[in-house]
């Protein structure tokens, strides 16, 4: 790195100029003796333009310890975004790769997580909607010739992030700039962002521990996790005792600086009174319930090859109970897992899994293109969006999003429209003149038949069992009873 400043020891300095992420740390740690030369010229001029960040800046830790503009930005002239401006060489972008000069086991830990890879993802489902069923190719820039899709870059390019292309004059391609993903793939091959939390430049943990943060992406139909942390005991414990959050504290120890309520960064990051913070949020989790049928989350990070591949969801329960056992005993704890459990269970086993089958054999059938029949939109919002919703609340202790907004749903739009838009789907083709049609709609039909005909769903057709039958009866009796009821 050239133009390092001379305003601390040499051989700091010498160590800094080699990249040596240790002796970085160490400066950052103490902080420096005092601005450095380069710095002092950013802010001369950046304090008349861009007030803003000067004082954001001025409210951050890297203020007091006297880290400023270069100390982020400076860059290696080989650095693919790279520019001289005015006697010194920077880049725009502080990837993680340069917060990992003073920085470097949390970056570490990030770097291992989902949140670094939330771009490798956009080649799912999710992104043939924005690409191609919402969008079009209407937005033209120097990094896309031949155009890409508005709703993609100004929707789930801003969450997962996306991959920043320079431009030959060293500009950023504003497709792909401003853009603080989580999973950015940077200019200098870096993953991820982390003013994504800690938003610059400020760069705050009490702002990082604030629910608000994680709500600019885990909100809407298909991971309401901020409505759903809203309407638990947890959220509303948050909003009665902001004022004794202390979350601006240097340690926030839950049970020992603050026990009136957690945020989503306690539970998932924040350090405990027997663990460190940990920058991967996924080493708490049990479940991974994104795909259409959950799965445990060291299945889910051995397809992208992280280290959690290695750490058995056991042991990330285990993590999670040492946070909840700061406000709850153990009993209460294990039940809770009880009834999570069983709700992820419920789900699985009665919607995904054979609605799941039903949909691959009834794709014979279908026009051969993603979202083209009515049938693929039913059975996407039925997993993507309701069964989501269904385990997300339970997982976070929210009713209302867990049936009303969960199950519910998944219960309507698989037996009013799922199972509806199937039986149209085999009458229409059982008889074709093409005999792979025909005998794929038996298949179907076949499968159908025996889901319907299963304990879970044979209500549906009339087949009760009489016991049940009787039991429901009975508690109908008793409600009316009761209420006095007609």
């Amino acid at each position: 790195m050239k133009h390092v400043p001379c305003a601390r020891p040499l051989l700091v300095l010498a160590l800094l100029a080699l990249g040596s992420a240790s002796s970085v740390a160490a400066a950052q740690a103490i902080g420096l003796p005092e601005l450095s030369k380069a710095t002092q010229e950013c802010i001369a001029c950046h304090k008349k333009e861009s007030g803003a960040l000067y004082q954001q800046w001025g409210e951050s830790k890297h203020y007091r310890a006297n880290i400023g503009c270069y100390e982020c930005h400076a860059a290696k002239e080989t650095d693919p975004d790279a520019f001289r401006h005015y006697d010194q060489t920077i880049a725009v972008i502080v990837s993680p790769r340069d917060c990992a000069r003073c920085h470097s086991r949390e970056v570490a830990e990030f770097d291992g997580s989902h949140h670094a890879r939330a771009a490798r993802i956009l080649g799912s489902l999710d992104n043939v909607l924005a690409d191609v069923v919402e969008g079009n190719r209407g937005m033209k820039t120097g990094g896309f010739p031949e155009g890409v899709s508005a709703a993609a870059v100004n929707g789930c390019w801003q969450c997962h992030g996306t991959e920043v292309k320079v431009l030959p004059d060293k500009k950023l391609d504003p497709a792909t700039w401003p853009n603080t993903g989580i999973g950015r793939i940077n200019p200098d091959g870096s993953e991820g962002s982390c003013s994504a939390c800690h938003s610059r430049h400020t760069f705050s943990a009490a702002q990082a521990r604030h629910p608000d943060t994680c709500g600019k992406c885990h909100m809407g139909p298909d991971h309401p996790q901020k409505e759903i942390y809203e309407e638990s005991k947890h959220g509303i414990a948050f909003a009665a005792n902001i004022d004794k959050m202390r979350l601006d504290s240097n340690k926030w120890i839950v049970g020992e600086d603050y026990s009136a309520a957690p945020t989503c960064a306690t539970c998932h990051m924040s350090a405990t009174k027997d663990q460190p913070v940990t920058h991967d949020v996924g080493l708490r989790i049990s479940w991974n319930n994104r795909p259409a049928i959950s799965v445990r989350p060291e299945v889910a990070d051995a397809k992208m090859n992280l280290p959690g591949k290695d750490i058995p969801w056991q042991t990330r329960r285990a993590s999670m109970k040492n946070v909840c056992v700061n406000c709850h005993n153990m009993q209460w704890v294990d039940n809770f897992y009880v009834q999570y459990d069983s709700l992820v269970e419920l789900y699985d086993e009665k919607f995904a899994k054979p609605g799941q089958e039903l949909y691959n054999l009834a794709k014979p059938l279908l026009r051969p293109i993603e979202f083209a029949n009515e049938l693929d939109f039913t059975w996407f919002e039925i997993w993507h969006h309701e069964g989501r919703r269904a385990r997300h609340g339970a997982s976070m202790m929210g009713p209302d999003y867990t049936h009303w907004h969960g199950t519910y749903e998944v219960a309507k739009h698989f037996y009013s429209e799922f199972i509806p838009e199937l039986e149209s789907l085999i009458a229409a083709n059982e008889h074709d003149s093409d005999a792979k049609r025909a005998a794929a709609a038996a298949t179907l039909k076949a499968k159908l038949e025996a889901v319907l005909s299963s304990d879970d769903h044979k209500w549906y057709v009339g087949k009760m069992d009489p016991a049940e039958a009787e039991r429901r009866a009975k508690a109908a009796a008793e409600f009316r009873a009761r209420y006095g009821a007609k």
